[in-house]
């Protein structure tokens, strides 16, 4: 008979076994103990952290803005049978899509660009209408007006812009600006649409965000992100380069179409990339929108842009020109030539000048000083401030309007002559003019300073420091003239086929 404590002692191991049996098979089998509730893992929770920016917000609110510029120009066919060769063939149409031959006509047809150059003419042999390009645009006021690039317009003859909604309607031609690639279009309708105010593009700093809406390769509505990546790019488009440097994906059917910053406003329009394969490379270029706010003002008063016309051949100041001179820096634009019958021959600008102001403005450089003109009214009097002969001076100017055309200096291009006089210091020898007016190089040693500096035989040299030459002693003099007093360089204003240019040579060497 078992006693009480021989019975406890036998409930503990039966227990301890069966906690052991437990243990075991839950190890080694997933058995769940009777009795013993399941132990769940839960699932892992952050609490709600800060949120990167996002554009979803903006995008709302200006994308109604927003628009796709569709341009056609006429075309009269040639006949009235057979297909065109790169158009619409008849029947090709009804070919399945993955037919050889209809891949065919659709890439070498015009379809290659994203769809944006397919064309369908009109039967019959009637004068119909093909696609030129296809872009993007952007209302700015609600009755109807819209900014795009000059270059999506050009060259059509009708033009359609197609809403955020898909609504397409017609659009007329306002004017363009080729210098800046802008161009207004306006819709007339009773609709009151949404549009986008330009932003202070002087507040726009390098590394802000900006979100690009347009459509490129003819998808519709679509909407990129990136930063400002740099300001004041010149890229050689034209005399008033001062593009906004973007990595938002810019690709084609993105020119005309609107950088946005984060409170919905303008702040450049997109036209051009740089793109050595032709798709995006994250380096895309903006018109800032202080340019398109004055241009389009203009193009919206009378379908034109004025601007003031100084007239003169510039060209940059380098430090090797700035020191022959006498300035303090390498700044300014360097009169070349005043050209005939301009505003700055009538002043008395003078080749050699160099145009530090205007009007209290400082000019920085050749392009500077084109975009502070291009500013100012046609008629518009202004105080040039320019640097002669070591000292400063200021000449009044009364601005012309800016020609169609580049006006040309017209001067008699001098034949190179026979050897003459050699340079030694410089490594060129020069000659009399027949006409009496300069020095033609007749030969240039190779590996000299002239020729480093791309002086040729048949330029003329017309002045040294601003003295005009007629003899190698002429140009002598001006070097001695310059080491005493302390410069390293000396000016030579070359002329080559009717265009002065200015070369700094040094005369330490001499």
């Amino acid at each position: 008979m078992s006693t009480p404590s021989t019975l406890s002692r036998t409930r503990t191991r039966l227990l301890a076994a069966a906690a052991s049996i437990a243990i075991a098979g839950a190890i080694g089998f997933g058995a769940v103990t009777s009795g013993t509730a399941p132990v769940q893992a839960e699932a892992v929770r952050i609490e709600a952290a800060a949120q990167a920016p996002g554009f979803a917000d903006v995008v709302d609110k200006v994308s109604p803005a927003v628009v796709s510029v569709r341009v056609t120009a006429k075309i009269e066919p040639a006949s009235d049978t057979g297909a065109d060769l790169f158009g619409d063939p008849r029947g090709f149409e009804n070919l399945p899509d993955d037919h050889p031959m209809k891949r065919f006509f659709r890439e070498f047809g015009g379809e290659r660009d994203g769809g944006q150059r397919y064309g369908r003419r009109a039967p019959g042999g009637r004068e119909g209408t093909r696609p030129v390009s296809q872009g993007s645009g952007f209302f700015i006021s609600e009755d109807g007006y819209i900014v795009t690039n000059n270059h999506v317009v050009e060259g059509g003859q009708t033009f359609a812009v197609v809403m955020d909604n898909g609504t397409e309607l017609e659009a007329t031609l306002v004017g363009t600006d080729p210098r800046t690639d802008l161009a207004l279009l306006k819709v007339d309708s009773d609709q009151k649409f949404t549009y986008v105010d330009f932003a202070d593009d002087s507040k726009v700093r390098v590394g802000d965000w900006v979100v690009a809406v347009g459509n490129p390769f003819g998808l519709g509505g679509t909407v990129t992100a990136g930063i400002v990546s740099a300001r004041g790019r010149d890229i050689g488009a034209g005399p008033y380069d001062d593009f906004l440097q973007i990595d938002a994906a810019v690709n084609r059917g993105n020119s005309g179409g609107p950088a946005f910053n984060l409170n919905g406003q303008v702040v450049g329009i997109n036209t051009a990339i740089f793109s050595p394969s032709g798709g995006n490379v994250g380096i895309a270029f903006a018109i800032p929108a202080s340019t398109a706010r004055e241009v389009v003002g203009d193009l919206m008063k009378d379908g034109t842009v004025q601007r003031g016309w100084l007239g003169v051949q510039i060209q940059a100041v380098n430090s090797d020109i700035a020191e022959s001179l006498g300035l303090a820096k390498a700044a300014g634009a360097l009169v070349s030539e005043p050209q005939a019958d301009s505003p700055a021959q009538l002043a008395g600008i003078l080749a050699g000048d160099v145009i530090t102001q205007v009007d209290g403005k400082d000019v920085g450089s050749p392009k500077e000083l084109a975009r502070i003109i291009g500013a100012t009214q046609p008629g518009a009097a202004v105080d040039v401030t320019v640097w002669r002969k070591g000292a400063s001076e200021t000449i009044k100017v009364t601005l012309g309007d800016m020609p169609g055309t580049d006006k040309q200096a017209s001067l008699d291009p001098a034949a190179p002559a026979a050897p003459g006089d050699m340079l030694e210091t410089f490594g060129m020898t020069v000659t009399r003019a027949e006409d009496g007016k300069g020095l033609v190089v007749t030969d240039v040693a190779p590996g000299s300073e002239a020729s480093e500096r791309g002086i040729q035989a048949g330029d003329v040299i017309v002045a040294v420091n601003s003295t005009d030459v007629t003899s190698a002693a002429d140009v002598d003099k001006a070097i001695d003239d310059a080491a005493k007093a302390g410069r390293k360089a000396v000016l030579f204003q070359v002329n080559r086929e009717d265009t002065n240019r200015f070369v700094a040579l040094p005369v330490a060497k001499g």
